[in-house]
């Protein structure tokens, strides 16, 4: 569980920047994935210049996230559903069920690899899809399209192998390192392995990594009260979220 001392990414300091002003686009609405009989709305804005890196700095801390060259946030009329959440890295104490999922995974070495798409990291992507993800929207996507996902950042951006002991690769993370800590873009595993709890394990590793970068935080995208697909979210805590008066302790 202890992440690549060679690729370790030390803590950087802050720094007063000035990013150039963003330009905004609210898209088309369309149905939510996450509630029925809800339509979803996003703001998106390009992350992109000499002062990429700094610029999703801000949005990140803004409740913002990324896909490819772009960041986004729900804009949603009449829902506020979707929560931007982030563990408290430095605070962080895992209870007995997430002790037990890192025992169970402790013969897993991770490994950080450069942001560039492998067809062994897309045949597990597409298993992962067709067995959990079978009606979700990224259903169907090629290797090119997968390679797009990975590979169009301009970001610190990370792929995590996971690897058992005869190293086949069993679960990995696309991970953005922000200047406050990593924050996952997408994870998918073995979905035969389910009862080994990857996902939580990953999200265990970030943190893990986070501390030892002396970083504070670990982003883990939106949750969703009423989406059961969301509550692993709330295993790690503290978590804070995003609201309207700015990062709140969620759950404690």
């Amino acid at each position: 569980m202890k992440p690549d001392k060679n690729t370790a990414h030390p803590g950087r300091v802050a720094k007063q920047w000035r990013v150039p002003p963003q330009v905004y686009c609210a898209l088309p609405e369309t149905p939510c994935p996450y509630l029925e009989g809800r339509w979803e709305r996003k703001v998106m804005t390009d992350i992109a210049g000499a002062d990429a890196v700094e610029q999703y700095d801000l949005l990140s801390r803004a409740g913002f996230r990324r896909s490819h060259f772009f960041s986004y946030r729900p804009a949603c009329s009449g829902c506020n559903a979707c929560v931007p959440v982030r563990v408290i890295a430095t605070q962080f104490q895992p209870g007995k069920s997430l002790k037990r999922v890192a025992n169970r995974n402790k013969g897993l070495h991770a490994s950080e690899r450069p942001a560039v798409a492998t067809h062994e990291q897309y045949a597990l992507f597409d298993l992962y899809l067709t067995s959990r993800h079978a009606d979700g929207e990224m259903i169907g996507m090629r290797f090119d399209d997968y390679s797009g996902m990975i590979e169009h950042t301009r970001l610190n951006t990370n792929v995590i192998e996971f690897r058992d002991e005869s190293g086949r690769l069993v679960a990995a993370c696309l991970v953005d390192w922000l200047i406050d800590g990593p924050s996952a873009v997408y994870s998918f595993f073995d979905p035969d392995l389910e009862d080994q709890s990857l996902g939580s394990y990953m999200v265990l590793w970030l943190i893990q990594a986070a501390v030892a970068r002396g970083l504070s935080y670990v982003y883990l995208g939106y949750w969703i009260e009423a989406s059961p697909k969301m509550s692993y979210k709330t295993r790690f805590r503290p978590i804070e979220g995003f609201t309207p008066q700015g990062w709140k302790i969620l759950f404690d």
